[in-house]
């Protein structure tokens, strides 16, 4: 049972109306690194979790992270509050107002569609998905993805507080930031708390691949380090022990019944290419810059 506290977690003081600044927040309210997504990825995880600590602790951030969806879409009304009244109340020129809705981004869209309201979109207007949900119901799995998306959002919070000068919006952000920091911390402990813990899963990886790193990306510009060099690793650079490396010959094949396999053969005949050089649509109408065609014979077509 969730009950609703009506003191914000973090107190927000912004110092005038910016409905530009205001759409650029939407990020961190309905976009996929948002507060949203962050709530429902741990509230869905910690339904399905089995350790009792685990799950106490995905409960605690989910609820958190609903507060501080509240606290940025209170910097995002009061952001907006300007302008939602001068919208109800027809209060400025036509021009006056067209100018105040077009100052950046999708202010306009979110004062005219939205009144001014946060929105669950990003800060381009596109509509929150569960798609950005990405838990797979593994503890192993899941923890290394909910770090990576408290990494994610402190960067994208990192990059909100170095585009306004508000003080107090600045103040808000800082603390958004920092407690993605310190939820990062909780779920690394909570990782390194499974052990073993890598590889995910339960079955082990197959020891003859484990250790090899292919290098298929060759030319200039290939560098060495501890990811691909060392004792861990067999670095693989032939180019002819980087194919089949199982031992087959690299080729795709499946057993048929003798039907499918005659029937197979009938339509790759009845589809195969000709060794004849057709004259194609582009030819009959090549003009100057078609290049070569037959044509032209191999000079560019006539005006």
């Amino acid at each position: 049972m969730f009950m609703h506290n009506k003191r914000l977690m973090y107190t927000v003081r912004v110092a005038e109306p910016n409905p530009a600044l205001a759409t650029l927040m939407l990020e961190q309210f309905g976009g996929p690194q948002g507060e949203l997504a962050a709530a429902m990825r741990y509230f869905t995880q910690a339904l399905a979790e089995e350790d009792p600590g685990r799950r106490d602790m995905l409960f605690d951030i989910a609820t958190e992270e609903l507060s501080h969806l509240e606290v940025i879409g209170s910097i995002v009304a009061m952001l907006n509050r300007g302008i939602k009244g001068q919208m109800a109340e027809a209060a400025m020129t036509e021009a006056e107002l067209y100018m105040a809705l077009n100052r950046g981004g999708e202010s306009h869209t979110t004062a005219v569609l939205f009144g001014g309201a946060p929105a669950l979109v990003n800060s381009a207007g596109v509509p929150w998905t569960a798609a950005y949900i990405d838990s797979i119901g593994d503890p192993t799995c899941d923890l290394r993805s909910n770090i990576a998306a408290e990494s994610r959002a402190k960067i994208v919070y990192e990059r909100l507080i170095n585009v306004t000068d508000d003080p107090g919006i600045k103040e808000a952000l800082g603390f958004l930031m920092t407690r993605e920091v310190a939820h990062q911390k909780s779920f690394e402990k909570a990782l390194y708390s499974i052990q073993p813990n890598f590889p995910p899963g339960k079955l082990p990886g197959d020891g003859k691949y484990t250790d090899k790193y292919y290098n298929l990306s060759q030319g200039s510009g290939d560098a060495r380090g501890p990811w691909n060099s060392g004792d861990q690793w067999e670095r693989i650079d032939d180019p002819e022990r980087q194919m089949a490396v199982d031992g087959g010959d690299g080729q795709a094949s499946v057993q048929l019944s003798a039907a499918d396999e005659a029937t197979v053969i009938a339509m790759a005949e009845r589809m195969a290419s000709t060794p004849d050089d057709p004259v194609t649509g582009a030819e009959l109408g090549a003009g100057p810059g078609a290049g070569r065609t037959r044509r032209t014979n191999g000079a560019d077509a006539r005006p």
